[in-house]
């Protein structure tokens, strides 16, 4: 096994089942406080590689707090937020 691992295989001592699905080394809880408190620089979005989105929100100031806000909050209770590359953020 190569290092890093190619997309859809597991790291070393990371048990791995077929149809499993990819985990990113992100939090999504990280994410979703990164969000609340500082959505409005749209840091939680960049803290999961989503540049383009967290610019948007850097000069909308996070959608005047509301889109911060509410972001925030999705990160914190969806099962299904993902990272940059598509893998889903820990929890």
């Amino acid at each position: 096994m190569s290092y890093p691992p190619q997309p859809g295989q597991p790291y070393p001592g990371q048990p791995y089942y077929p149809g499993q699905p990819e985990y990113s080394d992100k939090s999504k809880i990280v994410a979703g406080i990164l969000q609340l408190f500082l959505g409005g620089f749209g840091i939680g979005r960049f803290y999961t590689g989503h540049i383009g989105m967290g610019v948007a929100q850097l000069l909308t100031c996070g959608g005047f707090g509301i889109w911060a806000l509410i972001d925030g909050i999705m990160f914190l209770v969806s099962n299904d937020r993902t990272d940059a590359q598509g893998r889903l953020l820990r929890g």
